[in-house]
């Protein structure tokens, strides 16, 4: 007996395929609800998140945007700064000593300063490199969002300009001046910002926490802080670290004369500021910044891109750029000042080389 095929009524033939189709519209609708719902999340326009800038190699950063996290990541430094001081605890401890032997001071004014600040410009530029004095501690971790708001003064003065992110070295000096943070001298405290593009400083952020100044400047771009209208150049008032001011003192005196004004001050943003026109009551003025000793760059990166951006010079004390790359000091002095005759200044102070590399 031949075998009996198997047939469907009609009504079985429609039930089949309706059966079919909606096997097909449910894997299709999950399929169509995944790819709006990535488009939710990775549109800004549509009310997800926007993606970090800078955030995967070979991509582009916006040194406007950079300039703009660069002032808060200073300011909120410079809150946490103001905030362990004022209320006395500084858990200060040594954390090592200098190369002339002078022990270095590290507090917890360091610490949250730095966290705050290379968390908040590592959330917006996660593919940027972030160098800083404090050493980073990933247990501590967090995130720090930014909503890309730009200040409205950094908006009027500076254009957008993207550059390679693999270019861009950001250097950060959560508490510039510890040492006199410690001894409460609080005038001569700074926090700092430095954005370098192929090791040149660009970008420069000058933050005084206890009075709430701030001083930006981008190369090329703009700033907030301007020179003063002179500067004397015969008889120079001439700043410099307060642990070696008699150095310079001897060989400035036999430079330009007897008359020649040494200032002894702390910190190297603050010594910046002293070439500048700062409205502060406790801000010194000086015409030639001087430093004759090893200095970590990021002590000098926001100073010396703040001057670069007025028309002024920082270099070592044989007149060399200084680059911001590679390693984390620089070997041969410095010597700053602004609409002077730079060149003239360093053929006229030799000697101070010769103590730098000491």
């Amino acid at each position: 007996m031949a075998p009996m095929g198997i047939r469907l009524s009609p009504l079985g033939m429609a039930v089949f395929c309706l059966l079919g189709l909606g096997v097909l519209y449910h894997l299709y609708s999950g399929f169509l609800a995944g790819r709006f719902a990535f488009f939710m999340l990775s549109d800004p326009a549509a009310g997800g998140p926007e993606t970090p800038r800078g955030s995967a190699p070979g991509g582009a950063v916006d040194l406007r945007e950079l300039l703009a996290v660069s002032v808060l990541a200073a300011v909120r430094g410079g809150e946490e700064v103001k905030r362990v001081r004022e209320g006395n605890v500084l858990n200060a401890k040594a954390k090592g000593k200098t190369r002339e032997g002078a022990e270095e001071q590290l507090t917890s004014g360091d610490l949250l300063s730095n966290r705050r600040m290379f968390y908040l410009l590592k959330s917006a530029f996660p593919a940027v490199q972030i160098n800083s004095e404090e050493r980073v501690d990933t247990a501590e971790q967090e995130t720090v969002a930014w909503d890309h708001s730009i200040p409205e003064d950094i908006k009027q003065k500076i254009q957008p300009r993207e550059v390679p992110a693999e270019s861009v070295t950001v250097w950060i000096d959560p508490l510039d001046a510890t040492q006199e943070y410690t001894e409460d001298l609080r005038q001569y405290v700074t926090t700092m910002v430095c954005v370098a593009v192929n090791g040149k400083p660009v970008i420069g952020v000058i933050h005084k926490p206890f009075s709430a100044y701030t001083a930006w400047a981008m190369v090329d771009g703009g700033s907030n802080v301007k020179p003063r209208s002179s500067y004397n150049e015969k008889s120079p008032r001439i700043i410099v670290s307060r642990s070696h001011a008699g150095k310079v003192e001897q060989v400035a005196r036999q430079t330009f004369g007897n008359k020649t004004v040494i200032i002894p001050a702390g910190g190297a943003g603050y010594k910046v500021l002293a070439l500048l026109d700062v409205a502060e009551k406790n801000q010194e003025e000086a015409d030639v910044y001087i430093h004759v000793t090893y200095i970590k760059k990021w002590d000098i990166c926001a100073g010396n891109a703040v001057l670069r951006a007025l028309g002024g010079h920082m270099t070592t004390l044989t007149g060399e750029e200084i680059s911001y790359t590679g390693s984390d000091g620089n070997e041969g002095g410095l010597i700053a000042s602004i609409n002077m005759n730079h060149k003239a200044l360093i053929e006229k102070l030799p000697d101070l080389e010769k103590t730098s590399h000491k």
